[in-house]
């Protein structure tokens, strides 16, 4: 179980969710379920329209989405929390604190993943030194921007997700 978080839960997270379902799908990985929340979630609201846009361009199906707000219990129930910025990864860890060996942003798992090698998502926590703390770790919100900031945003996560995405098929070990 993955779990993707941004602010409102309209952009960025629904698109790492439906990719992620997309990817699995065509990689034939079963047993991996996407899901995302926002810290300040538009509840109830479907995917932003530049968003939608985005996310079909990349494969992934953008109906029936419903915007959800993060709560401990969904934190908690993750396998894995990939949140779009530093910032998304302390709240989660301000509500669910035992995830802090499951909870990184996207792009910070993705570089543990092609700098480092983990042997499954358990490995990640420790290896989590191995990316300079000056890392630029976040893709940033493209909310109110045009469609090409949703579409650099949409590439970003795609890129991170192909890093990430096989890591996810291997099974967890136990802690």
């Amino acid at each position: 179980k993955v779990l993707f978080v941004c602010i409102g839960n309209i952009c960025r997270s629904p698109i790492a969710e439906r990719l992620t379902a997309a990817y699995a799908m065509q990689a034939q990985i079963t047993g991996l379920r996407a899901s995302s929340a926002g810290t300040r979630a538009v509840v109830g609201h479907p995917i932003h329209r530049a968003a939608a846009l985005t996310l079909e361009s990349l494969g992934g199906d953008s109906t029936n989405f419903s915007a959800r707000q993060l709560t401990p219990q969904v934190a908690s129930a993750a396998d894995l929390v990939l949140t779009m910025t530093s910032a998304h990864r302390d709240l989660v860890l301000e509500l669910a604190p035992r995830q802090f060996k499951r909870t990184f942003t996207l792009v910070e798992a993705a570089r543990i993943v092609s700098d480092c090698s983990p042997g499954s998502v358990a490995d990640l926590a420790s290896l989590r030194s191995c990316v300079p703390a000056a890392a630029e770790l976040s893709i940033p919100d493209p909310i109110g921007q045009g469609v090409s900031a949703f579409a650099m945003v949409g590439d970003q996560i795609a890129q991170a997700l192909a890093r990430v995405l096989d890591l996810c098929a291997i099974p967890l070990t136990s802690e």
